[in-house]
Formats: structure tokens, C-alpha cells, sequence
């Protein structure tokens, strides 16, 4: 990858939050909405810009206070894939890669995402995934060579399917920090977020 690859950052903020029973993405974490951490952390990173997928006014006045792109996700009851569409046809022409966040990961820090970024630049990988621990998280980069791929997806996959179709283009990058890889998925993993902070 050369070095003046254009990334763009897609933070997927259109979910119904249906485990937690209450919109996660606006729950406080250390004073600031789960949402608005994950924006500020894609902002001081080195994404060349920022695309914000939501279906939530809230979240998008949110979105407004730091003047990023926010487009609305009028079928987000067909899944996460069509986030991820919106976010790629919304993308600029020049991207050479798409880093997708979700807005449910409050303690993700800019470093990550940079790290990711390296990893992408310096690598011969068509996609890199971080581990926190054993387990895989967010964010994820795909190539834009991978975007007729990324636009046939259905459902609530996400890039999933692609992760395992492509095993042998994928890089793993190991966090050290595992907590930094948490999301606000349920009442409980929102207990334990806090009382990290």
C-alpha cells in the first residue's frame, strides 16, 4: 500500500440497541454519550474523513456538534450491512480503504485506529481486524479493491463473511489493551465500562 492511501472512516451508529432496551448509544460513559466517544476518538486519528450511518435524530445532532458527514439509515431494520453500503457509496472516490467503527465501543482511542491504519498501509492485506485477547473486534479495515464484495452483503453480518471467505488476505492485530475492544452490548457490559472509567 503507498503511503498517500485515502482511508475512510464509517462509524455505524444505526442499531436498535434491541438487547439493551434502551438506545446504548446515548448512555454516558465518564460524562460523555457512547456515541460521541467514538466520534472524538475517529477524529483524533488519521482518517482522511469521517462518515457517520445513523437512525437516531439524537445521535445525529450529536454528529452536527463536530460537523461530520451523517447520513440517516432508512432500512436499518434489514441489518448492519446496509450501514455499511451507505457508509461506502458515501465514501470519497479516492478511498483506498474503509475502516469501519461501531458506535457502541466507547473506550476505542485514536492510537487504535492509527495502528490499524499502519498495519493496512505497510501490509500486503486486503483486510486487518484487531484481537483484544482471544477474541476479534472492531475496528476493521477493508480495502476498496473488496467494495463490489462489501456491497453484495445481506442481513446482519456485517464484513464477517468476507473475514472468513478471505482468511488468507486477512491481518490480525493484536491490542494489548483488551478493554479498549468492549461494547455497550448489554446492561451488564455497560456496568463493567463505567466501572472501568
Amino acid at each position: 500500500m503507498e503511503e498517500l492511501s485515502m482511508i475512510s472512516g464509517i462509524i455505524m451508529a444505526a442499531g436498535f440497541s434491541r438487547r439493551f432496551k434502551e438506545d446504548k448509544l446515548l448512555k454516558l460513559v465518564g460524562g460523555v454519550p457512547t456515541i460521541e466517544r467514538v466520534i472524538k476518538a475517529a477524529i483524533a486519528s488519521s482518517l482522511d474523513e469521517i462518515i457517520l450511518i445513523y437512525r437516531n435524530h439524537e445521535v445525529k445532532k450529536i454528529a452536527d456538534r463536530y460537523a461530520i458527514k451523517a447520513i440517516v439509515n432508512e432500512n436499518s431494520h434489514l441489518g448492519q450491512s446496509t450501514s455499511m453500503k451507505l457508509g461506502i457509496r458515501n465514501s470519497s472516490k479516492e478511498a483506498e480503504g474503509y475502516l469501519f467503527m461501531v458506535g457502541d465501543q466507547p473506550l476505542v482511542e485514536s492510537w487504535v485506529i492509527n495502528r490499524i491504519i499502519e498495519e493496512f498501509k505497510s501490509s500486503d492485506k486486503s483486510i486487518i481486524v484487531p484481537t483484544y485477547g482471544s477474541r476479534r473486534g472492531n475496528p476493521s479495515l477493508f480495502s476498496a479493491s473488496l467494495k463490489e464484495s462489501l456491497l453484495e452483503i445481506q442481513g446482519d453480518t456485517g464484513g464477517r463473511g468476507l473475514i472468513e471467505a478471505l482468511e488468507d488476505d486477512v491481518g490480525f492485530l493484536p491490542i494489548e489493551a483488551e478493554y479498549l475492544g468492549m461494547d455497550v452490548d448489554t446492561k451488564e457490559a455497560y456496568e463493567k465500562i463505567t466501572k472501568l472509567l
